[in-house]
């Protein structure tokens, strides 16, 4: 999904459950994930946006594609990113590793043996490597 097609998303929708699947990749992902810490605390963006998420891939019948450390970490990261009254395109932009590279910014903070985990898909854990 592109930036265009990611802007057509809105939380209502995504809690309810309403995403096209073939629509929602990672970028999609990434665009939800910064609505939500726009609009919310951290605690609050986060809880709304994994029992969404969570939902979400319970009715597409994909459970087993939720993962909580990525998920959370992202979020994290959308968070101590955000630039007050920032637009997306701009945000975007400036976060490319978190839209376009996502798995090498995963592995900056997660070993693969510790990510890839029953442990780290099932709820949040914290890096086991220091982000450079």
């Amino acid at each position: 999904m592109n930036a265009v097609g990611a802007r057509k998303l809105d939380i209502e929708q995504f809690e309810a459950g309403n995403v096209d699947a073939e629509e929602f990749d990672h970028e999609a992902h990434v665009y939800m994930g910064w609505l939500y810490m726009k609009r919310f605390d951290p605690p609050v963006a986060i809880a709304r946006f994994d029992a969404a998420l969570r939902r979400l891939t319970d009715k597409l019948g994909v459970p087993q594609k939720y993962h909580a450390t990525i998920t959370w970490l992202f979020l994290l990261l959308i968070s101590e990113r955000l630039r007050p009254g920032e637009r997306w395109p701009e945000f975007r932009n400036r976060n490319r590793d978190l839209v376009e590279n996502s798995m090498t910014t995963l592995k900056r903070y997660y070993s693969e043996a510790l990510l890839f985990s029953d442990r780290a898909r099932g709820g949040f854990v914290l890096p086991d490597r220091l982000a450079s």
